[in-house]
């Protein structure tokens, strides 16, 4: 019962509150996860460089999904995006080591990525399956999580 209530009450909660915004104060270099080379890869011949971002605070909430792709602005740098649970809020942990990416020529390059997210108010973390897709060519990047049940 206890499972069935908390799918009730997190379903529309994650399917919202996923955040990917230009990059910010968490994208800090010092936030990279060590070691780097476990924690961070490219793709799409180099043109794309994923990491993970652990910011300390919220120490509940503070894993973050990093994304440097194209488009490129007018002196060349690559888009920087940040992907959290929610404003001020990241993850309670992401597994790297499961990153799991496929390209779609319809959609664009896609990651999956194993989650914990964290809801303050409740107390309560929870699994979740991360899928973040990116458009090389726009630039736009969205999130969608499925919890799992626990």
């Amino acid at each position: 019962m206890f499972r069935l209530f908390c799918a009730l009450i997190l379903a529309p909660m994650a399917a919202t509150a996923q955040v990917a915004a230009p990059c910010d104060w968490q994208a800090s270099a010092q936030a990279l996860v060590e070691p780097w080379e476990n924690n961070s890869a490219t793709f799409a011949n180099g043109a794309v460089r994923v990491a993970v971002l652990d910011t300390v605070e919220p120490a509940a909430a503070a894993y973050y999904f990093l994304i440097l792709s194209p488009p490129m602005n007018e002196i060349g740098d690559r888009t920087c995006t940040v992907v959290g649970f929610g404003k001020g809020l990241g993850y309670a942990y992401m597994d790297f080591s499961s990153l799991v990416s496929d390209y779609d020529p319809a959609r664009g390059l896609i990651f999956t990525i194993p989650a914990r997210i964290y809801l303050p108010e409740e107390s309560f973390t929870n699994s979740a399956l991360l899928e973040i897709t990116i458009n090389q060519a726009t630039g736009a990047v969205t999130v969608t999580s499925q919890l799992g049940i626990e």
